[in-house]
């Protein structure tokens, strides 16, 4: 996400890298740059040249303090200008009411229907509300069983009727259901087409009247680039929009999409998705992003992410058994099930500052944990819980069992024993301490 964009923004800062201070000739030079690097990514002219004046206009009426290079004094300028054209602040999702009631609309080929599923669950998971799905994409014949199929994987009702093509007749008999049984919430997936037309645009118009919902999300394709900005638009004349939520972010996209929808609809991107795994969704904070597009990591939302997967209980538990030298192959085949559920693994190495860009060329995912976890699944318990006893015939055994070889097994063996002993020496040591006085 934004790689290509970052590259070319880090290229523009070393333009004014080893200057004394900032000039109309060098923050010229450097803000070409920037308009170009914007527009390679997607973003429209007007929007590119008016974020460089803006960030000219800024850098030129400042007072470079010595102990700030102008250089940096640019990037932070640039930061928060890039913060300030996605929205400065990130956008609840409005669920209040009896229930609360989400239309999500868009094309077809977009994600509606994925992201659907990814929004229950992250309501109900997230934000502990019972929510209902209602199908009213009788357009598309494969919908309403893919929203079934979604639905029954996160544990989450599905509302449709068989043979009914009236979506507004579904829709309201759904939250006529949800008002009876408790339900909270009401996600509604609605039909796309294939491009903007009036018997669509009729549609969704008549069926947001009639429900009345307290949010109005528009999904678009974060691949389109430039065409997501433009269908944007014209859905909210229609529909007046709560929020935007940008798909497919993990796929070929520029960035572009991100950078300029705010400023050409006026309405906050509230969610990114990237990812088929319904984990794989995450509100959208223009700060945050700003930062990763510079190049900074976003450790906060890594620190999220983390805190969601791994029970406080179990982390103490787990620190108990380190501290006992009792961390085992069952302990670390756990672990790696939690860090998998963060998502994919070079996006959360990204996160770090200065790591992204010293990987953007590594081929990392999570395939790269199946020839652990076949060689741990291929253990006995006894084998699991007592590593050193694995003796030769063992490892034969669990290399033939896992379709390794001596060689993996032996390996996995070596490094999780130097694991153990670098977590044990961390736990006895300063964090161990820490950890004490925290709770005493």
């Amino acid at each position: 996400m934004f790689e290509n964009l970052t590259d070319r923004l880090e290229s523009s800062f070393k333009l004014i890298k080893g200057e004394g201070k900032i000039t109309e000739i060098n923050i010229s030079e450097t803000m070409k740059d920037v308009r170009k690097a914007l527009l390679d990514a997607d973003v429209s002219y007007k929007i590119a040249k008016n974020f460089c004046d803006q960030v000219k206009q800024e850098a030129l009426g400042q007072n470079v303090l010595k102990a700030v290079r102008p250089a940096q004094m640019m990037v932070k300028i640039v930061h928060d200008k890039l913060a300030e054209l996605m929205g400065s602040e990130h956008s609840e999702i409005n669920i209040k009411g009896n229930p609360g009631i989400v239309l999500v609309a868009g094309l077809n080929g977009s994600g509606k229907t994925t992201f659907c599923g990814k929004l229950a669950l992250n309501l109900k998971s997230k934000k502990g509300k019972k929510v209902l799905v209602a199908a009213c994409d009788t357009f598309r014949p494969a919908a309403i069983e893919q929203l079934k199929t979604l639905c029954s994987q996160i544990e989450v009702t599905c509302y449709s009727e068989d043979g009914v093509k009236d979506p507004q007749k579904i829709a309201l008999n759904a939250i006529s259901l949800a008002r009876r049984e408790g339900y909270e919430v009401v996600v509604i997936d609605t039909a796309g087409r294939l491009a903007v037309d009036n018997e669509l645009m009729d549609e969704i118009s008549a069926l947001h009247k009639a429900v009345n919902p307290t949010e109005t999300l528009f999904v678009v394709d974060a691949m389109t680039g430039q065409d997501a900005v433009e269908t944007s638009r014209i859905f909210n004349e229609r529909l007046n929009f709560d929020g935007v939520v940008l798909t497919k972010m993990d796929g070929d996209t520029r960035g572009g999409a991100a950078l300029s929808i705010r400023a050409v609809v006026d309405k906050p991107i509230k969610f990114i998705s990237a990812g088929e795994k319904m984990e794989a969704l995450d509100v959208f904070y223009p700060k945050r992003i700003a930062d990763r597009i510079l190049g900074m990591g976003d450790v906060v939302s890594l620190v999220e992410k983390a805190q969601e997967q791994f029970d406080e209980e179990e982390a103490r538990k787990l620190h108990k058994k380190i501290a006992r030298d009792q961390f085992n192959l069952q302990d670390f085949y756990n672990q790696i099930q939690q860090v998998k559920k963060m998502g994919n693994i070079k996006d959360l190495a990204s996160m770090l500052p200065g790591v992204g860009r010293a990987i953007k060329d590594v081929d990392i995912d999570n395939s790269a944990f199946k020839s652990i976890e076949a060689i741990i699944l291929s253990m006995t318990p006894y084998e699991k819980e007592n590593p050193s006893m694995i003796n030769g015939s063992r490892r034969k055994r669990i290399a033939e069992g896992s379709g390794t070889s001596i060689v993996e097994v032996n390996r996995l063996l070596k490094q999780f024993d130097g694991t153990r002993k670098v977590m044990k020496s961390v736990s006895s040591g300063n964090f161990g301490k820490m950890a004490n006085r925290k709770r005493r």
